[in-house]
């Protein structure tokens, strides 16, 4: 039985209940000479008579009536997954849209924006550009600024600071500095390295999260934003808040989409979760 495909199960079902070939190829398309060869080749992989066969068409033999009670078996068992499946695919969708960093912290509190046991799916877009509303690319967006037009509701949330952070056993004589580049630097805290008219820049990446790999492995000092510096143990202030860095986080939704239940809950869990770590984000107290 083990090498009997679901195909030739399935299609031995339509032969057991309808009585015969021609029944099952009416139900499933296939020619009568095609689903006789395949009861046949059925027959060998199980080892068993599963029809008698005769003018008035197939009878199932004893071993056929036992194979058609476990098919009726599998078929139950394979609906249920089916409906299993569908109440997933059924469920509402709220996608978020964020900056590199904010996604990496929501991704490590999770629990606090979405639970299996939430009647809803998400969508994490990690966006360190703009969001377009007008084609809902995203439900929800963490912006670093009050949106001055369009369509969209908008709560003010916590401040972000930055500082210059350096691995903790970084050598204080070492004057090399960590930047993105040029070429992928779009807000003033992925900008302020190269800005400095002095400062030696020996490595860049193109993306937040390497630079934070390269701060910590020791390649030299960097900006980031205090709620993801002041949480790595491996890493301490090289400097103190850049005041000019600061910003103020705003959650922004579509104002047609923040109607939907399922979306105002994940505003109001993400308003929650920065907001219990407010002081994190503004660089008030390193955590240790």
């Amino acid at each position: 039985m083990k090498d009997a495909s679901w195909d030739d199960l399935q299609l031995f079902f339509y032969v057991a209940t309808g009585g015969g070939l021609s029944a099952a190829a009416a139900s499933t398309g296939l020619s009568a000479p095609t689903i006789g060869r395949r009861m046949l080749a059925l027959e060998r992989v199980t080892g068993r008579s599963l029809f008698s066969r005769g003018p008035t068409g197939y009878l199932l033999a004893k071993d056929g009536q036992e194979l058609l009670d476990r098919v009726r078996l599998m078929q139950e068992a394979a609906r249920a997954i089916s409906d299993w499946r569908g109440e997933v695919l059924t469920l509402p969708i709220v996608s978020t849209a964020a900056d590199s960093w904010t996604s990496r912290f929501i991704a490590d509190h999770l629990a606090s924006v979405w639970t299996p046991k939430d009647s809803f799916r998400m969508c994490y877009k990690t966006c360190d550009a703009s969001v377009d509303f007008t084609y809902r690319e995203a439900h929800i967006a963490i912006r670093h600024s009050r949106p001055e037009s369009g369509n969209v509701a908008i709560r003010r949330s916590v401040k972000v600071a930055h500082a210059v952070y350096q691995s903790a056993g970084y050598d204080e004589t070492n004057c090399n500095w960590i930047s993105l580049g040029t070429d992928t630097a779009t807000t003033p805290a992925d900008k302020w390295t190269f800005e400095q008219p002095d400062y030696w820049i020996t490595s860049w990446t193109t993306t937040p999260h390497m630079l934070f790999y390269l701060i910590r492995g020791g390649a030299g000092r960097g900006v980031l934003p205090c709620f993801i510096g002041d949480q790595e143990r491996a890493l301490i202030r090289a400097g103190p808040v850049i005041d000019d860095l600061t910003y103020e986080m705003w959650i922004v939704a579509h104002d047609d989409e923040r109607q939907r239940p399922e979306v105002r809950i994940v505003i109001d869990r993400l308003a929650a979760l920065f907001a219990d770590h407010e002081d994190l984000f503004a660089g008030q107290r390193p955590s240790v």
